[in-house]
């Protein structure tokens, strides 16, 4: 479809390596309780990479997809790559994962991301914990973050110091938040950006680019595309 931005979200095995996967449990999205029936509750974190890579991540979405396989980080990051697309990066639930922001900084170090020309304009490492986008701030300032919620417009200075983006889901953000948004700057020196989510309908994407937002999250790019067009 020519889209050039793709998102991501990361998680760790029980032996440390990064893996793609939504949940921090893997039952809804693979076979796991049919292939480990006795290893409730299935968390990502229980499971070797080398059992992960067994699983059938593609069924529960479509017989299409039957017996994808879950990408590791690097993987993941070699497919992206070769596509010539740019990442918004999560790191999910990083509290379940300490260290894992270094980490995650390390793959992305080795696979050639953090470059300038990456780091410039082709990279966003987004958490839903304003903790783990400070640890990425720290350790490499040049990084463009953002944060995932909807903070009170009277906490947007503090979340400027760190984030570049504030990412809010669309049905919490009204015209007046995106312009409160715009209106900071960010560590880098530029106003904040807004990239909301997850919208996959033609209504919604049309409301959010009324206000203004800089970015649209979604599973059904192509119905925002041809929304907002129109």
């Amino acid at each position: 479809m020519g889209f050039r931005w793709v998102e991501n979200d990361v998680q760790r095995t029980k032996d440390g390596e990064l893996v793609i996967m939504h949940d921090d449990t893997l039952k809804r999205t693979t076979n796991v309780e049919e292939l480990f029936p006795d290893r409730a509750p299935w968390k990502v974190a229980d499971f070797t990479a080398a059992e992960i890579a067994r699983l059938d991540a593609g069924s529960w979405f479509s017989p299409k997809y039957a017996g994808q396989r879950v990408p590791t980080l690097k993987q993941y990051m070699n497919r992206v790559s070769r596509n010539h697309q740019k990442l918004v990066f999560e790191f999910k639930k990083p509290e379940l994962y300490p260290g894992i922001e270094k980490q995650g900084l390390e793959v992305l170090r080795k696979e050639g991301w953090l470059d300038r020309e990456h780091v410039g304009s082709k990279l966003v490492i987004q958490s839903f914990s304003a903790d783990s986008v400070k640890t990425v701030h720290a350790l490499r300032p040049d990084i463009k973050t953002g944060f995932l919620g909807t903070p009170a417009v009277a906490d947007l200075p503090a979340y400027a110091k760190f984030s570049d983006q504030i990412n809010s889901t669309h049905g919490s953000i009204s015209n007046e938040y995106v312009a409160a948004i715009h209106a900071f700057k960010g560590p880098h020196g530029k106003p904040l950006e807004i990239f909301t989510w997850t919208v996959n309908d033609a209504a919604s994407a049309q409301r959010v680019a009324g206000f203004g937002v800089d970015g649209i999250i979604t599973n059904t790019p192509d119905v925002v595309r041809k929304a907002i067009s129109e």
